[in-house]
């Protein structure tokens, strides 16, 4: 492998954390996470908000801050890098548990894909354009009440989700 075909792939897998890192942002409701994958002057249009990065990060903040959890799951991840300018087709399926207007819980299924513009600035690569592009969606009572009592550990939002308690994860010591 040459050096120019090694540095592609080196900038395929910075560009292909973008999007892993954005979802945590989203599930954990972390918007510090969020924002810093966009440059400054990044502008998204979702049909729902078109704008820039902070007016973004607030939007789906707000959004998300009243359902009861969220789980954003990225499938194919497909990037072209033309030098410090790069273009990706990301499919994503995203989960939302909300009450609806009489407090019943439903899960709320949306997937599609984002098509992305990533620029490369001293050597980071950030989201320069976000467009997200919805195929298909369906909203179904929840069904997951066979978990009650489970032992189960759940997903929470930040600081109190697993991921950001990284003493517990270790071998207990009387084990």
């Amino acid at each position: 492998m040459n050096e120019q075909n090694l540095q592609t792939q080196l900038d395929k897998l910075a560009i292909m954390e973008l999007p892993a890192l954005y979802m945590r942002g989203l599930d954990r409701l972390d918007r510090d996470l969020l924002r810093t994958q966009f440059w400054d002057d990044a502008y998204m249009d979702y049909g729902i908000y078109a704008g820039d990065a902070d007016g973004f990060c607030d939007f789906c903040m707000g959004a998300l801050a009243s359902h009861d959890r969220n789980q954003h799951m990225i499938g194919q991840n497909i990037v072209e890098v033309e030098g410090d300018t790069a273009f990706g087709e990301v499919y994503f399926q995203a989960y939302h548990r909300v009450k609806n207007e009489q407090g019943a819980l439903r899960d709320i299924f949306i997937c599609g894909r984002y098509a992305d513009r990533y620029e490369k600035r001293d050597g980071i690569w950030k989201f320069s354009y976000r467009s997200e592009i919805v195929d298909w969606a369906r909203d179904d009572p929840a069904s997951d009440d066979f978990l009650a009592g489970s032992g189960n550990i759940w997903g929470e939002r930040k600081p109190n989700d697993p991921i950001y308690n990284r003493a517990a994860m270790a071998r207990p010591e009387n084990d």
